[in-house]
């Protein structure tokens, strides 16, 4: 066994109504002027409700930056963090789905630490501490809750990644009755980002090890089971748990055994068409896959993840041929899969023209921060044969 490190959330509560333990979590980590992060479609479908109540119990003074915007730009973290500013802020609540938790992590950073945003972009640039914070998802998808990444977009396109062990929470909230409400198509997008993370946490090249294998499978066995249930019928509050905690643990996987290829080739499609990264990720999944069934190693690391992802009984083949088709068949199961939550499953779908795809190939050449990943390498022409592949 090769030696690992594993990091991960020191407190994760999953529990219906755990909301309404957030003024003891604030007791508990002296926080007394607390920032809400999140967006305008969370106070347009009043989900924050259950926050708000509980923290005017607990008599723990906020204000609330809603602002957020999808791949949120440099200005969104910049904007939060002055409102922080101007508050004396103590401590920082991300709500909502991954954008609104990315923005909270900087905030809670830049004002522990003292930090600008421009000296901590890159992996282990920043130095100082946070402030305490606190993760309460409202989506099953980004897994953003127990990660030390954080995404910005930078400039017109581009996204920019802070990876640092200060990102992580000090808790995480896992209420699934916040997540009663999303729309099918966001529970669709969401459940496949979060499939997508452990399954390249499950394959990745490096820093794979035995405890992110075993989150990936058990996250695969909760976003396989339930993910029909949650698009098609989606007031379960079962299910929705189910989801919330399989989203989680591909978390923890992939934040200890990093995504690759299937990330990489997305985040172009985030960047210029500002296709939603969940979606995005479904776009690319199939084409990656079948572009790494090649590599041996893949092709029996997917054969291992068939029997969970296509919920049957499946003895493991012996030989690489018999591996390779196992996968072949888990990937045309995802197919299927993701034309049953009626996502899109064309780049041509998405308006994007095919003129364009040399572009976007050398764009996600940029994320070699990912590629490294991959359990095949990938260069300019692979990427760009993917992008044909997933075009029509």
């Amino acid at each position: 066994m090769k030696s690992f490190t594993f990091n991960t959330t020191p407190s994760i509560i999953c529990e219906p109504g755990a909301i309404g333990r957030i003024g003891d979590i604030c007791r508990r980590h002296r926080i007394s002027r607390l920032l809400i992060v999140t967006d305008q479609g969370i106070l347009d479908n009043d989900l924050l409700g259950p926050l708000l109540g509980a923290l005017s119990r607990a008599q723990v003074s906020y204000m609330t930056y809603a602002d957020v915007q999808a791949d949120p730009p440099e200005d969104t973290v910049l904007r939060a963090l002055r409102q922080a500013q101007t508050n004396n802020t103590d401590g920082v609540v991300g709500f909502g789905g991954g954008s609104s938790m990315d923005t909270a992590k900087l905030v809670a950073l830049m004002m522990g630490s003292g930090e600008s945003l421009a000296e901590i972009y890159g992996v282990d640039n920043a130095s100082g501490q946070r402030l305490p914070l606190i993760q309460v998802p409202t989506t099953a998808g980004t897994g953003s809750e127990v990660t030390p990444i954080a995404i910005v977009t930078t400039g017109d396109t581009t996204k920019t990644a802070v990876v640092a062990q200060q990102l992580m929470p000090d808790v995480t909230i896992l209420d699934p009755e916040l997540s009663l409400g999303l729309p099918p198509l966001v529970s669709a997008a969401t459940g496949i980002d979060a499939m997508v993370h452990a399954i390249e946490a499950f394959t990745s090249a490096r820093l794979k090890n035995p405890y992110s294998d075993m989150l990936a499978q058990q996250a695969l066995n909760l976003l396989a089971g339930n993910i029909r249930d949650a698009v098609h019928r989606g007031d379960s509050l079962a299910t929705r748990q189910a989801m919330l905690l399989g989203a989680c643990l591909a978390g923890q996987a992939f934040a200890n055994a990093p995504v690759a290829a299937v990330h990489a080739l997305a985040y172009p499609l985030g960047g210029h068409y500002h296709i939603p990264h969940g979606l995005s990720n479904a776009l690319m999944l199939p084409h990656v896959l079948r572009f790494n069934c090649e590599a041996v190693d893949a092709a029996r690391q997917y054969a291992q993840l068939a029997p969970i992802i296509m919920e049957r009984h499946i003895p493991l083949p012996a030989s690489d041929g018999e591996r390779r088709h196992l996968a072949g068949e888990m990937i045309d199961h995802l197919v299927a899969l993701i034309a049953d939550l009626a996502l899109p499953n064309t780049l041509a779908a998405m308006d994007i023209q095919e003129q364009e795809l040399p572009m976007l190939a050398e764009n996600a050449m940029q994320q070699q921060r990912l590629l490294v990943n991959n359990p095949r390498e990938v260069n300019y022409e692979n990427a760009l044969n993917i992008y044909r592949a997933a075009y029509t």
